[in-house]
């Protein structure tokens, strides 16, 4: 079963992708945690790479699509895989689809977390991540067992910048617009299927598990 995941900011994309992940067995291929790893690994990424990953901004489609690509041609990934944070633009999409082609591993659906703004507010103003490790909290629905420490490695919590109010609302807007014709682009090829994400994370899950095995 090979699975995009799509989903703006605070739709709960990398919960619900690590839980689909366990539930059939494949791996979470995750694009953000693949690059903050590699940060931690000498010679993995490079100069101009790191300090892109260092200041918030996106990497280029050029360097996500190769980071993806090489990571889906490993082994585990060949029996299927359930692709988090990547494509988020139209050409990673089509650098993606050419890459599967070449390799006889077309996808099998793809699943679109819709979020309204206000719920995603609500989401991303209570989250806190650990600097060190990467590690998320939040204050209301996954709180750190001790306030404002990291239960995996113990370093200090904080609220990064692109989590505030203001700041989130704006990532909307971006989002929208970015993945507009990326959900086109998969609902053309009859592929997308949109699941309701202001719902609970039980009950999210349940619908994406439905649709999951309406394709088994």
């Amino acid at each position: 079963m090979k699975l995009v995941l799509l989903g703006p900011p605070g739709s709960g994309k990398g919960t619900q992708a690590k839980r689909l992940a366990k539930k059939y067995g494949i791996p979470h291929v995750s694009s953000g945690d693949i690059l903050r790893a590699g940060l931690q690994e000498e010679g993995y990424l490079d100069g101009e790479t790191r300090e892109i990953i260092r200041s918030g901004r996106l990497v280029p489609d050029r360097i996500a699509a190769e980071i993806v690509r090489k990571r889906l041609g490993e082994e585990d990934c060949g029996k299927g895989f359930i692709l988090d944070g990547f494509p988020r633009t139209l050409p990673q999409a089509e650098s993606l689809n050419g890459f599967l082609k070449e390799n006889s591993m077309p996808i099998d659906q793809v699943l679109y977390l819709e979020l309204s703004q206000e719920e995603a507010v609500k989401r991303l103003s209570g989250r806190r991540t650990c600097s060190r490790c990467g590690a998320t909290f939040h204050l209301v629905f996954s709180p750190p067992h001790t306030p404002g420490l990291c239960d995996r490695c113990g370093a200090q919590l904080s609220q990064r910048e692109d989590d505030k109010e203001m700041t989130v609302r704006e990532r909307m807007k971006t989002y929208e617009k970015q993945t507009y014709p990326l959900i086109e682009y998969y609902k053309s090829r009859g592929l997308l299927t949109k699941i309701n994400a202001n719902k609970s994370i039980d009950a999210v899950f349940e619908d994406l598990c439905e649709v999951v095995d309406g394709r088994i």
